[in-house]
C-alpha cells in the first residue's frame, strides 16, 4: 500500500513555514523542491526510521 503523509518544514531561505508531501515507499530519499512562497529551490533528505517516523533536511540549494 502506498502511504504519504504531509509533513512542515521551513524555508531555508524565507523561513515561512511550507508543507510537502512525503512518500513512505523509500527509506532514504533525496530531491529538490522549490519553496511554494519564495520559489527557490530547497535540497529536500528525507528519511523514515523503522517506526515510520519521518526526519527531514531542508538546506538551501547554494549551500
Amino acid at each position: 500500500m502506498l502511504r504519504e503523509t504531509e509533513e512542515r518544514l521551513r524555508c531555508p531561505y524565507c523561513g515561512e513555514p511550507i508543507s510537502m508531501l512525503v512518500d513512505h515507499s523509500l527509506d532514504w530519499q533525496t530531491y529538490i523542491e522549490d519553496c511554494e512562497v519564495c520559489c527557490r529551490p530547497i535540497n529536500v533528505t528525507v528519511r523514515i526510521d523503522a517506526d515510520d517516523r519521518v526526519r527531514l533536511d531542508a538546506r538551501r540549494g547554494d549551500d
